[in-house]
């Protein structure tokens, strides 16, 4: 098997486990604040990759010297990315939030024509239209009876799940332009985020901890999966692997968030939200279809 295969295997990995991000962020009951959500789970993550290097017998200081570049995708990405998920969270609908942040997979397969060697096809077009199409489905419920069109309240949830969708797929496909850099030095992204988190903390926030065991096990399942060992699988298939198809692939992740926050009793089923979830999906599936993929590096 081949580098270029096997990375694009293992940064598929990363998606199940973001499926699980939307209803793990629901245990918490959305009462912790976004930057101090940000320091603990972002603390963890950093604590996931120490363990990896002790385990190898360093403490994984080669690591730290990279360029400004990448020091400044890698922070701004995870730090932007989340502060603004978390934000959407706590400021609209569970289910309508973790969709419209799921767009990112449609902008990697758009973001990533940009790169060399890469158009912009008539295939991208129809599926970015077909995917703005479930968005609006999603926000203003038309066709199902459940909502009075768009809810004004939710307002700033629904700009920040879309902002967060812009930040993350701009960060995948901008790693590409850093690919040598090691997924070691993620684990040091992790813990600059989470400085930069807890003085944004300090400054703007008062601090709230989880209350009861379901919270804190919500904070560690962030910290250990969706924010931990996610990262780091992402991080070897968007540098090494084929970016469009882990961008296709990763629609599976808002099929698997939607499901679970539907059986966690988040949002209860609609024929409106299985039309906005396949119409996001199918978007990207058109937006990523080639007639043969390839697993070559090209």
């Amino acid at each position: 098997m081949s580098h270029y295969v096997r990375s694009t295997i293992i940064g598929s990995l990363a998606v199940p486990i973001w499926g699980t991000f939307a209803v793990l962020v629901t245990l918490t009951e959305n009462r912790i604040p976004p930057f101090q959500m940000l320091a603990m789970t972002f603390f963890i993550a950093f604590s996931v990759m120490m363990t990896h290097w002790l385990y190898h017998g360093h403490l994984g200081f080669e690591f730290i010297r990279q360029r400004k570049l990448a020091w400044m995708i890698g922070v701004g990405g995870l730090f932007g990315y989340h502060l603004f998920f978390f934000i959407a969270m706590a400021n609209a609908p569970a289910v309508e939030a973790s969709l419209l942040n799921y767009l990112w997979p449609l902008l990697i397969v758009l973001f990533s024509s940009l790169l060399p060697g890469e158009q912009l096809a008539l295939r991208h077009v129809l599926g970015a239209l077909l995917a703005l199409f479930g968005c609006w489905l999603l926000i203003t419920g038309q066709g199902d009876g459940t909502k009075n069109g768009f809810e004004m309240q939710y307002l700033p949830g629904y700009i920040a799940g879309v902002i967060a969708a812009v930040l993350w797929g701009a960060y995948s496909v901008s790693s590409r332009l850093v690919k040598e850099v090691p997924t070691g030095a993620v684990g040091w992204y992790c813990l600059a985020t989470s400085i930069l988190a807890t003085l944004c903390h300090i400054a703007f926030e008062q601090t709230i901890w989880p209350n009861g065991w379901i919270q804190w096990l919500g904070v560690l399942g962030l910290g250990l999966g969706p924010v931990g060992v996610s990262f780091f699988l992402w991080d070897r298939g968007i540098k090494h692997g084929n970016l469009q198809l882990l961008g296709v692939f990763a629609y599976g992740a808002p099929l698997i968030s939607t499901v679970l926050l539907v059986l966690a009793g988040e949002s209860p089923y609609s024929h409106n939200l299985l039309l906005s979830c396949l119409a996001i999906t199918f978007g990207a599936l058109i937006a990523g279809w080639q007639k043969r993929h390839r697993f070559h590096n090209a």
